[in-house]
This record gives structure tokens, C-alpha cells and sequence, in this order.
């Protein structure tokens, strides 16, 4: 019976929101007109229905693609890793920065070194690699040891148990990665049709379409590009149910899995954290050395680094950098902080008060699942091109990841606990203030961690389509004057912002939760 109450909520709550949706569209109650209705925008959809076969065929192909050999990596990655702890700390910078990487920016590098499909399947399978990657890695380690005792005393060996246990029981964490890797792979798809290359795809028909001024068929594209994320988030949501019951965990992968720290001392440690650090450069060296990219499109760290301080220009490109970074790393942190205040509040008064939980529900899965180059034309046409609509499209993308891990946070606090203050005579928002919120500060700073990387993504884009300003209109312009040595500049900046911004969090985290008695969520 709660389940069918819960079901009706949410097609009493859709069908509200369409109906309001409907009214202020037909008497464009909403800047004019940006906001058509529903009806109109279905209209528009059967009109341009000529148009979608190629361009959602396009999509959906690289989406496959990266989604399959994104995910076959990070499980082979996460297999690895739980065999060799000292192989995850290696790789621990690899994967930081493979989570932290902002795909509009390295859009354009990807186009300008491979050709035809390629980049699409590549930052497809970009999108997909944490999350797998870390659900194996958590799925795998928590499997009961007495299990794998078992094995190794029937002469059993490593990969024995590995096969045997540990697969199995990582089966409901791998099948929640998918989950979240499968609206990723869509997302990264997208954004490498959107960064050039290719005649169709959904991104290269959202571009053809921003100038024709039309907002039924801008948000015909979006609420397409949704329905085909969504339907990969809630196929994997059903597999799962179905195998597993996985479907009923959550799934958010807000950190790099971490191992234990290595013996030997100091100098141990600090070598293996500057082999970390050197890893992903030596990487991109070796890949572009392999590919045998000419040397004037594709820079490596050094020719990055001479582009930057030993060129006749580069102290013209050190200012354009600098006033970039100006502009786009303020605004990056108003929304990141914006973002998560919004999250952490949503998620308190949803604690106190379920119902408006399941309310809001269905608006917050839509901006979850749209991705962020269909989002932002659309907020364009109703917010204009100024700071307000690079607000808006940071909180939008960060603040729904950040509030499911509070609101998971805070559920997870034990009955008893909350029922002590009661008894006391506490009322039930004493008991969250007293309880709950300072329970559920681990996961706050896990929520920044997950949150940091898609706010500097969310200004990038909004700069690249809209203001004109910052990181991504810098790269825009490089790649439009074919200043290769800018472009990959930004690129790498790009993902140095993004890694510094979760470091910062993670040791802020260190510092905060131990002196409140707590022990970190990384």
C-alpha cells in the first residue's frame, strides 16, 4: 500500500507540474515566451521529427561505444586495484583527475587528435570510468572475508576468490556505477558533438539550432537528450531491481577510492605521492607520442609549458590566461558555495518534512539527467547572457548530486539517536539541529568533493555559450583562431582548477571532522 501511495504521489506531482508548466507557457508568464508550453513543445517535436532519426542514432551509437569500453576499463581498473593496493595509489592522481576533468575542455584536444567517432566514444567513456571504477573498487573490498577465508583453505588463490566471492558480491555496486555512468556516457557524448566534429548528433543539432531563435524546438532537443539519459539511468535502475535489488542503493561516487597509506616512512610516502602527481603527464606524453600527433597541434606538458613562458608570446598568453581564470574561478566558487548552501537546506527541511521530498522528486531528476549543453541555451533564453545565468547553471548542476548524499547522510542517522533529544522534550527540528545536521557533515563535505568538478564544468559552458567571458570563451576563441598551444593550455588549467578545488575540500574535511570526533568520508 505505501508503494502504490507513493506511485500515485508522483503522477499526482508530474501531472501538477504539467499543467502549471502548460498555463505559463500558453500566457508566457516566463521571460516572454522561453518557457513554451508543453504542447508546444510536443508540437515542435512532430514537426522537426524528420530531423531526429540521424542526429539521435549518432548519439546513442557513441554513447554505446564509450559507455561499453569506459565501463570494461573501470572494472579491469577496479579489479586491479583491490589485487594491488599499491597499484591504486599510483594511480590514485590518474583517477582524481579523471574525475575532476571538465569535458568541455578537453573537447576540443580530443577533436583536434582524433578524427571521425573517436572523441565521442573517448569522453563517453571519460563519463563512465569513475563511477564503475569506484563501485567495483567499494563492491569488491566489501565482500565478507570469511567467504574468501573459505576459498583459500580449498587451496584457492587470489584470483579464485576473486572470481568466485568477490565478483558476486560486488554485483549490486557495480549495477548502481551503471546507474550513474550510463546518463554520463550520454552527457560526454553530447559535449564531444557540441566541442566540432561529426554532422549529426544531438549536440552538433543543438548547435546548427541556437541561432534560429526558436524555444520549442531548443527544448524539444533538451527534453530528447533527458528521455535518452533517463532511459539509460532507469534501464539500469530496473536491471538491477531485477538481479540484484541494487536499485533500491544509492550509488555517488564523491571521491577517489583510497588505500591504506604506504609503510617505509617519509620518504616512502612523498615518493609515492610525486609518482602520483607525475603519472597522468608521463600518460599524456606516451599517448601522444604513440598516436604520433604532429608537434604543432598536439602539445605535451613541456610544449605546454614553452607555449606558456618561453615563446615571443607568451606573456600576452600569460594575461589572457590570468584574466580568464579572473573571471571564471570566482564565479566557479559563488556557485559551488550557492550550490551546496541550497543542497544542504533542501535536504534539512526534506528530512523534516518527506513529503516535500517526494514533491520535488521529479523536477530535480529532469536537471539531473539534462545534460548541461542542452540546459544552458534554454536558461539563456530566460535569464539572458549576464553572471545570473552562470549562477543558475552552476547551482542546477551541482546541487541535486550534492543533496541526494546529505539527504542520504541524514537518513542514515540511527532512530535512537533522534529519539534521546525527544525524550527530552526536543522538538523534531531541535532534534535535526542537535542530531542530524551534525551527523550528516561527513557526507556534506563528500557532496563538495562530487559537487567541485561539475560547478568549474557548469561556468565553462556557460561561458562557452553564453557570456563570453572566462575559461570557455577562451577556449572557444583558441580553437576558432587555431591557437593550439591556448587550447591545450586551458585544457590542462582547466583540470588543475578542477583537482585543486576537491583537494581543497579534502583537506579541509581532514582538519574539520577529526576535531568533532568524526573520521572522514575519503
Amino acid at each position: 500500500m505505501a508503494r502504490e501511495a507513493h506511485r500515485l504521489a508522483w503522477v499526482r506531482n508530474l501531472v501538477v507540474l504539467l499543467a502549471v508548466w502548460e498555463l505559463a507557457g500558453r500566457y508566457e508568464l516566463v521571460a516572454s515566451g522561453a518557457l513554451p508550453a508543453p504542447s508546444a513543445i510536443l508540437a515542435q517535436l512532430w514537426a522537426d521529427r524528420g530531423d531526429y532519426p540521424p542526429h539521435v542514432l549518432a548519439t546513442l551509437k557513441a554513447s554505446f561505444l564509450g559507455f561499453v569500453i569506459g565501463n570494461a576499463v573501470a572494472i579491469i581498473a577496479g579489479a586491479l586495484f583491490v589485487l594491488s593496493p599499491l597499484l591504486l595509489r599510483l594511480f590514485r592522481g590518474v583517477n582524481i583527475a579523471i574525475f575532476a576533468l571538465p569535458p568541455i575542455a578537453i573537447s576540443p584536444v580530443l577533436v583536434l587528435t582524433f578524427s571521425g567517432m573517436t572523441p565521442r566514444v573517448i569522453l563517453a567513456a571519460l563519463g563512465c570510468y569513475f563511477a564503475t571504477m569506484t563501485a567495483t573498487v567499494l563492491g569488491l573490498s566489501q565482500t565478507d572475508q570469511r567467504s574468501i577465508d573459505l576459498v583459500r583453505a580449498y587451496g584457492g588463490g587470489r584470483w579464485d576468490a576473486l572470481r568466485l566471492v568477490q565478483w558476486r558480491s560486488a554485483l549490486p555496486a557495480v549495477l548502481g556505477g551503471f546507474r550513474v555512468a550510463a546518463p554520463a556516457a550520454v552527457l560526454g557524448a553530447i559535449l564531444a558533438e557540441f566541442g566540432g566534429g561529426g554532422r549529426f548528433g544531438l549536440g552538433t543539432y543543438l548547435l546548427g539550432s541556437l541561432g534560429r531563435g526558436d524555444p520549442a524546438r531548443l527544448w524539444g532537443i533538451g527534453l530528447m537528450a533527458t528521455l535518452i539519459a533517463g532511459l539509460a539511468y532507469a534501464a539500469f535502475s530496473v536491471i538491477g531491481a531485477r538481479v540484484t535489488g541494487a536499485a533500491r542503493a544509492v550509488t555517488i561516487p564523491a571521491a577517489a577510492p583510497a588505500a591504506a597509506e604506504p609503510g617505509g616512512g617519509l620518504p616512502r610516502r612523498l615518493a609515492m605521492m610525486l609518482a602520483a602527481a607525475l603519472l597522468p603527464l608521463a600518460l599524456w606524453w606516451l599517448l601522444l607520442a604513440w598516436l604520433a600527433v604532429p608537434e604543432m597541434i598536439a602539445k605535451t606538458p613541456l610544449g605546454v609549458a614553452q607555449y606558456l613562458f618561453a615563446m615571443p608570446a607568451s606573456a600576452e598568453a600569460q594575461a589572457r590566461l590570468m584574466a580568464a581564470l579572473a573571471e571564471t574561478v570566482p564565479i566557479t566558487l559563488m556557485g559551488l558555495a550557492a550550490g551546496l548552501a541550497f543542497a544542504f537546506l533542501l535536504a534539512v527541511v526534506c528530512d523534516a518534512m518527506p513529503a516535500l521530498a517526494r514533491s520535488l522528486m521529479p523536477v530535480a531528476l529532469v536537471t539531473q539527467t539534462m545534460p548541461l549543453v542542452a540546459l544552458t541555451p534554454l536558461l539563456v533564453l530566460m535569464l539572458g547572457r549576464g553572471t545570473a545565468l552562470t549562477l543558475w547553471v552552476t547551482i542546477s548542476v551541482t546541487f541535486f548530486p550534492a543533496f541526494v548524499t546529505i539527504a542520504q547522510g541524514m537518513t542514515m542517522v540511527p532512530r535512537a539517536a533522534l529519539d534521546l533529544p525527544r525524550a527530552y522534550g526536543a522538538s523534531r527540528w531541535q532534534a535535526l539541529r542537535l542530531v542530524s545536521i551534525p551527523a550528516s557533515l561527513p557526507y556534506l563535505f563528500a557532496a563538495a568533493r562530487l559537487a567541485a568538478p561539475r560547478a568549474l564544468l557548469g561556468v565553462m559552458i556557460a561561458e562557452w555559450l553564453a557570456t563570453g567571458k572566462g575559461l570557455g570563451n577562451l577556449l572557444n576563441q583558441s580553437r576558432g583562431y587555431l591557437d593550439y598551444g591556448m587550447i591545450w593550455t586551458v585544457a590542462a588549467v582547466s583540470v588543475l582548477i578542477a583537482v585543486a578545488f576537491h583537494q581543497c575540500v579534502v583537506m579541509i574535511e581532514r582538519w574539520v571532522l577529526p576535531r568533532l570526533g568524526m573520521r572522514t568520508t575519503e
